[in-house]
């Protein structure tokens, strides 16, 4: 069994008494987080992600030309290596095939499985788990095409290959959940999965960067009522790593853009984005506030607890924009560019406007 599977399995026995509790999107940021652990030796040793701009000609027709030469010339930078290519496809494919393996072995094969079938779930968790979804499947998708791109193959093919990644690793779950008899294939869950990973690749095809990020922020929930707190150790474990991972109410989803990015002409520096953000409050239950054990009986009972959704804009850091000649620091920015920078807020909630002064 390795890292990855252990942790999975982990988080699942958790939850593992709550019938309406849906598995979420943990083992996705477990598999995200654990591709970053083996894959920053391979970023290291080469230079870092870096935008090359194009330089500026008088006529149009030079301009033109170097528009449809600057995709060439980015690649070039980034010469074919095929010990490279067969390190990055060992560490997917080490990954991908090891972790179901374990997983399917130490989880899936202790519960009952049956006859293929499917879930709707599209009502749960305010849909955090589907933002949830469309985010794991951009941002290892994005990360697994930065690796492959360090490898100098061709750019159509780095980016279906590592632009789909996250999408197929999260569809072998949903595969194993649709003959699980404790779950099942969510089509809310591959539609989310394609989203994200559409978005990344459409953005890529069309401009060759990411011009609107996906990312996300977390905050610790602590309630004043000792049953809310209760509550929610059983439901999202006790230890901030559990809670970052499956605690909906405390999870934000934003999508950033560069200022400069979107308005070439603006003065702004280029490391300055506008943030749209979204969470939700008040979720002790999948779809409603109410808890019952294996045996149906209600353990827990709080319908007076509104739940709502919450939207935020804010400011934000592209932290890849950040200039910087150590390869180190270069890798460990891109990596922590998929978290959003905590800034203050414009939050809209419960039809009214509330201003944050820090936001995560």
């Amino acid at each position: 069994m390795n890292i990855e599977s252990a942790l999975i399995i982990y988080n699942k026995r958790a939850i593992s008494n709550e019938i309406h509790v849906s598995i979420g999107v943990h083992e996705h940021f477990i598999y995200f987080f654990l591709l970053l652990l083996f894959s920053s030796p391979l970023f290291a040793q080469n230079d870092s992600i870096q935008q090359i701009s194009a330089p500026s000609f008088n006529t149009s027709f030079q301009s033109e030309k170097i528009k449809k030469s600057f995709i060439n010339e980015q690649e070039i930078h980034y010469s074919y290596d095929r010990k490279k290519v067969e390190k990055v496809a060992i560490i997917n494919a080490g990954l991908y095939g090891s972790s179901m393996i374990g997983l399917y072995t130490a989880w899936y094969k202790n519960y009952p499985m049956g006859k293929f079938h499917t879930f709707n779930d599209l009502a749960e968790w305010q849909q955090m788990d589907k933002i949830g979804h469309s985010y794991s499947a951009y941002t290892m998708g994005k990360f697994s095409m930065e690796m492959w791109r360090h490898t100098g193959i061709e750019r159509k093919k780095r980016i279906l290959i590592g632009g789909l990644s996250g999408a197929a690793y999260q569809t072998v779950i949903e595969v194993l959940d649709g003959f699980s008899s404790e779950w099942g294939w969510s089509w809310g869950d591959i539609g989310a999965n394609i989203v994200g990973s559409g978005l990344l690749m459409a953005q890529e095809f069309a401009w060759d960067e990411q011009k609107f990020q996906l990312k996300t922020s977390f905050h610790r929930k602590k309630y004043d009522e000792a049953i809310l707190n209760q509550r929610s150790d059983v439901l999202f474990g006790k230890s901030s790593v559990e809670r970052f991972l499956k605690d909906y109410n405390g999870q934000t989803y934003w999508m950033s853009a560069g200022i400069k990015s979107l308005f070439p002409s603006s003065t702004l520096p280029s490391w300055l984005q506008i943030s749209i953000g979204t969470g939700a409050e008040g979720m002790f239950g999948a779809t409603e506030n109410i808890g019952k054990d294996n045996n149906g009986n209600v353990i827990f009972s709080r319908p007076d607890i509104k739940r709502y959704r919450q939207w935020y804009i804010a400011p934000d850091v592209d932290l890849t924009k950040i200039k910087t000649k150590r390869k180190g620091i270069k890798t460990a920015l891109f990596i922590l560019n998929s978290l959003k920078f905590p800034m203050p807020a414009l939050e809209y909630s419960n039809k009214r406007f509330k201003w944050n002064w820090v936001s995560f």
